[in-house]
């Protein structure tokens, strides 16, 4: 005869889920979401005439997107620009970046 499993009960798990098991059930809620805000992107854009579609913008004028190609200048704009804001919107798809050129300002100047 085997003992019995002892069921958690430290501070977070709901009746005996796992962490795995519960952060997989966050990155899915997040997934679903993020593939919807792009699908709806890609409706606004195609709703649009040929000759006025632009590939980026906002959906509900808050979440930015951009279909167009990355090159080496928007990875370095997204990513490495000190000049620029803390997040901006992603070089590809949907949703917000890091730049961690302007962290790095924002850091120095905290530090005088």
């Amino acid at each position: 005869m085997g003992l019995a499993r002892p069921v958690p009960t430290t501070f977070g798990y709901r009746c005996g889920m796992d962490r795995k098991r519960r952060t997989a059930g966050v990155r899915t809620f997040w997934q679903i979401l993020l593939v919807t805000i792009g699908v709806v992107a890609i409706v606004q854009e195609l709703r649009k005439p040929r000759a006025e579609r632009t590939w980026h913008g906002k959906v509900f004028d808050f979440v930015p997107y951009d279909f167009h190609v990355p090159s080496i200048d928007r990875v370095r704009n997204t990513y490495w620009n000190p000049g620029g804001p803390v997040v901006s919107g992603k070089m590809f798809g949907v949703g917000w970046a890091p730049n961690l050129g302007a962290m790095i300002r924002l850091l120095g100047k905290a530090r005088t």
